[in-house]
């Protein structure tokens, strides 16, 4: 007698060997019907029951949510909707769920809000819609790891408690062991963080870009694929204080070989959704017609969701400089006629997701890929151009999203980095490892990041990335 998960099932042929197969309940039709699903796929394997065979105090307890395992024989099915089913020969009460307290829960057969869904996170992977997401993000995941692994690079663990700001933006949590009622303090009065447990204030990682360039000018190419976090007090359907990022650096990459790998990556890790998570990308998108029925016709995609992935893998991504599109968006209709909620009166503007949405979706139909910013309005660590006022900067756009990916060719040039630094009142000593790789065989390098959470809400088509994250970690929220 074999145990097979039902994914395996539902593709094998019917057999006169005696199989036992475990799952939860999502339904059971007129004391005959048990619908049985064990998350391995979005489809339920059927469980006939001659219910006069059974005692019926069993019966009873096969209720929606209660695990059971069912031992049978799988045979050709009678009814609609599968090709094979399981007779039952005996059932087995693994965990009861009592119907009085299921009714009270997201298990309960009717249609529940995300909202609702959100507030019992720790059942609402039993659910359909999250079955089918939290299953395309392992697959997701794993296609991320593949090509990074096939393409010779070497994955790194950059660290997750850190001293310094990648960023340089200061919106970081703060790592202490101290005595919060009590911390001990300097002759100004001041906390004093050489007591702390590292002898110094750290904070949790934002990005692991720099220690990755480290590694990068010794390995050549690495990448990571970790938790980030942003203490950042920002309550929209796109941001999260704790997010997964990826993360490659590589040594002797110009910024047209970092944009080429960007459009590469984005294209291979799409390409293997679709092809290895069809049946969820279906119910998803079915999911998603319904869901846009009820929004009026101006505010519906023009594309249903495979269709918006296999857009992305067919099409070549636009290159654009930042100062084209500043020209593009002062003449564009919706910067005319002021609807778009932040104008572009000048060059230097720090661009938003309605601009960035308004380049993919309107003007270019296609994604593009924005680079040469302004100086002023990027990070410490790109490379400066020779105009002086740009540097080698790029962002990934794309329709429905805006940006999804961002990254750079590094400045690998001492005296300028140093200047850049001092610029933005960045103190040599807390980054002078940083600096210290200018000085030992420095070389051109550069890396991109790319937020996975964007990533599994782009592919799965899904309005908040609350829920694309298991346990989403938001201000004010910090449950399970």
């Amino acid at each position: 007698m074999q145990q097979s998960e039902i994914s395996i099932i539902l593709q094998s042929e019917p057999s006169p060997l005696e199989i036992t197969v475990k799952g939860w309940v999502r339904s059971f039709r007129s004391n005959r019907f048990i619908a049985l699903n064990d998350g391995s796929t979005i489809r339920n394997l059927q469980c006939v029951v001659d219910y006069e065979n059974f005692d019926e105090d069993l019966l009873r307890k096969v209720t929606v949510g209660a695990a059971i395992a069912v031992t049978g024989y799988l045979v050709e099915s009678q009814g609609s909707g599968q090709a094979v089913e399981v007779k039952a020969n005996k059932i087995a009460i693994l965990g009861e769920a009592k119907p009085e307290e299921v009714k009270l829960t997201i298990l309960s057969p009717k249609r529940h809000s995300l909202e609702t869904l959100r507030e019992q996170a720790h059942l609402r992977i039993r659910t359909n819609t999250f079955g089918a997401i939290m299953r395309t993000r392992s697959k997701l995941a794993f296609a991320v790891h593949e090509y990074f692994q096939k393409n010779n690079f070497h994955y790194f663990h950059s660290p997750i408690i850190t001293g310094s700001d990648a960023e340089g933006a200061g919106e970081m949590f703060r790592v202490t062991a101290l005595n919060p009622n009590d911390p001990p303090r300097n002759e100004d009065g001041e906390v004093d963080y050489d007591k702390d447990f590292f002898g110094k204030e750290t904070n949790l990682t934002v990005s692991g870009q720099l220690e990755a360039e480290t590694y990068a000018m010794g390995l050549g190419k690495v990448y990571t694929f970790g938790p980030t976090f942003r203490a950042e007090n920002s309550n929209t359907s796109r941001h999260l204080a704790e997010f997964w990022m990826i993360e490659p650096e590589m040594a002797f990459f110009d910024l047209a070989a970092n944009m080429d790998l960007a459009e590469d990556f984005i294209k291979y890790v799409i390409g293997y959704a679709l092809e290895n998570c069809a049946e969820d990308l279906e119910f998803l998108e079915e999911r998603l017609l319904q869901e846009e029925k009820s929004k009026p016709q101006a505010e519906r995609s023009e594309m249903t969701l495979r269709e918006k992935l296999n857009f992305i893998i067919d099409n070549n991504f636009k290159r654009v400089t930042y100062t084209e599109a500043i020209d593009i968006l002062k003449r564009s209709k919706p910067n005319q006629k002021k609807k778009f909620k932040y104008l572009i009166d000048e060059w230097g503007a720090d661009l938003q997701s309605e601009h960035e949405r308004y380049l993919v979706e309107k003007h270019f139909k296609c994604p593009v890929i924005l680079f040469d910013y302004p100086a002023k309005i990027k990070a410490f660590y790109m490379r400066l151009n020779e105009d002086g006022k740009t540097v080698r900067a790029m962002d990934v756009l794309f329709p429905g999203i805006g940006e999804i990916v961002g990254g750079s060719q590094r400045e690998e040039r001492y005296d300028v980095l140093v200047e850049k630094m001092k610029a933005m009142d960045i103190p040599e000593e807390e980054l002078y490892w940083y600096l210290d790789l200018r000085k030992f065989g420095t070389c051109v390098h550069s890396g991109f990041g790319l937020g996975f959470e964007r990533l599994v809400q782009f592919v799965t088509g899904m309005g908040n990335i609350r829920d694309v994250i298991p346990y989403p970690r938001t201000p004010g929220n910090a449950e399970f």
